[in-house]
């Protein structure tokens, strides 16, 4: 066996190889590409004979070159960069940190602790697809809420009338008629055919002339004014804000088709879809984010722990406290977040669950988090026997328990 430290950058890798022994048997610095991948295979097949007989130790579990080293046949550990950090710290107490001393470090820690971590998930090509598009579109998401935030405080600037007339600014109702009249002179001269136009262009179909008169009587309330001259600049700052909310929408719009398509496409799918809670979108962020690699998760506690759902115990002598888990993915905890919330609506066990824990103090956020570790669970069972959810055999043993 041999052991390689990869300390990488945007342009260049750092690598150490060392045997079993912890003797260093070669360090050189590599370009990123196929110049520098090739030069590593060379390198390591100076000194071992089959792929498998290579632990390669790396900080990231993503890119090409990642993807690269797995394909090669290496063990490859992707190493959490803040626990690299604690184990440099248990053996150089200095400070000192250097792109080669890391490569080393990397070597070493695969050498000696590898055990204590994961090795790099071998998911299906098609699960990978679903996680690329399902951040993508997450990531809309939240580029669209922040363009839509500051939008919101801008109209509380100069443009109340706007706030009381659309609770939604991403809606098409809202930027239809922002698009229109984005400063509150022109909104309150917009007459009813011109706002039932906007609607439309926004998208509307229903409901058009009762919503249109709803709006008018809004733009045309008393309000604080802006002078003349302020207003008229963040007119424009919310016309530029409309133009880029309408393009996310767009884009969202077809991304949320692609990865729909591709969700569906995949075995697992209806699975996912089975579970309470779970539609497309959601079951597609939560399969992309666990993967599909039916040896990554050996226990519904690991892939509870992965989710970051479970509780962590710190306890020291006479101290015992249970807290959340702040260190975690945050892509797959905001989508289970979201998932036990809707699943209260269309589960009676996890409504019932949700309550007991209500009952016995904890609050909302409590609560929901543990609903949603419980339905991390039953996703695992489902997923190891290959089977979809049952409300019955998914919370018989709890009823059971109630009426004893």
């Amino acid at each position: 066996m041999i052991f390689v430290g990869d300390d990488w950058s945007e342009d260049h890798h750092d690598v150490c190889l060392m045997d079993q022994a912890g003797k260093r048997l070669a360090s050189r610095r590599l370009p990123e590409g196929l110049t520098g991948i090739r030069q590593l295979h060379e390198l390591i097949a100076e000194h071992a004979e089959e792929p498998d007989q290579v632990v390669i130790g790396i900080e990231t579990d993503r890119g090409l070159w990642a993807g690269a080293l797995a394909a090669a046949g290496y063990q490859v550990f992707a190493v959490n960069p803040l626990a690299v950090a604690r184990y440099r710290d248990r053996h150089h107490v200095s400070g000192g940190k250097s792109d080669a001393s890391d490569a080393k470090l990397l070597a070493d820690l695969v050498r000696t602790d590898r055990h204590n971590h994961r090795p790099i998930a071998g998911d299906s090509l098609d699960a990978e697809a679903i996680k690329v598009l399902a951040r993508a579109h997450q990531s809309l998401i939240w580029a669209r809420t922040r363009h839509t935030n500051a939008m919101r405080s801008a109209l509380r600037e100069y443009y109340p009338a706007a706030l009381l007339a659309f609770e939604d600014l991403a809606h098409g109702d809202a930027l239809g008629v922002l698009g229109r009249a984005p400063t509150p002179e022109q909104g309150a001269h917009l007459d009813l055919p011109a706002i039932q136009s906007a609607l439309k262009r926004g998208g509307r179909k229903r409901n058009i002339a009762a919503r249109a008169r709803q709006i008018r009587a809004a733009l045309r309330s008393e309000q604080l004014a802006a002078p003349a001259p302020v207003a008229a600049a963040f007119g424009a700052t919310t016309r530029a804000a409309v133009g880029i909310i309408v393009e996310l929408n767009r884009q969202i719009a077809e991304l949320e088709a692609e990865l729909a398509t591709h969700f569906e496409a995949h075995p697992d799918a209806d699975i996912y879809r089975s579970l309470p809670g779970l539609g497309v979108i959601l079951g597609a962020r939560v399969l992309g984010e666990f993967g599909d690699d039916p040896n990554r998760y050996t226990s519904a506690k690991s892939r509870r722990n992965y989710a970051g759902t479970s509780p962590l115990t710190v306890a020291s002598g006479k101290k015992r406290a249970v807290l959340a888990r702040h260190v975690r993915n945050r892509r797959l905890y905001d989508a289970i977040d979201h998932w036990a919330l809707c699943a209260l609506t269309s589960s009676p066990g996890a409504r019932a669950y949700y309550d007991h824990h209500r009952a016995a103090g904890d609050v909302h956020h409590q609560a929901l988090r543990a609903l949603g570790n419980r339905l991390v669970g039953i996703l695992h069972g489902c997923l190891r026997h290959h089977t979809t959810y049952s409300e019955h055999t998914a919370w018989a043993h709890r009823q059971i328990t109630q009426a004893a």
